[in-house]
């Protein structure tokens, strides 16, 4: 196995969310599907002031999430259990989605 398969991947996300109490129930939902791919949170802040963006969307949330493999990333996002809990609450509870950055870790 080649170093790049063994390194994590760490994404830095922005979100807009509109409904906090319903984004809640998204993460309460995603977080045990997310914990058996590897997967976990390092950082989640709510902010109030954006001084410097490269995008138009706004954003009120920021957090880093993170994956031992992009295989392991690539597979949350397309497990089943996963996109229902993401229908059900993400998508009322959040207007956009910004990714900062992705990197190696």
């Amino acid at each position: 196995m080649d170093k790049k398969q063994e390194s994590s991947l760490e994404m830095l996300v922005g979100l807009n969310v509109t409904n906090n109490s319903m984004y809640q129930e998204y993460r309460n939902g995603m977080i045990p599907i997310l914990t058996t791919y590897g997967g976990s949170f390092g950082y989640d802040f709510m902010v109030s002031e954006i001084l410097i963006s490269e995008t138009d969307n706004k954003i009120n949330r920021v957090f880093t999430i993170r994956f031992p493999s992009k295989e392991k990333m690539d597979a949350f996002f397309l497990d089943i259990d996963y996109i229902r809990v993401k229908e059900k609450y993400f998508k009322n509870s959040v207007e956009n989605t910004t990714i900062i950055s992705s990197y190696l870790q």
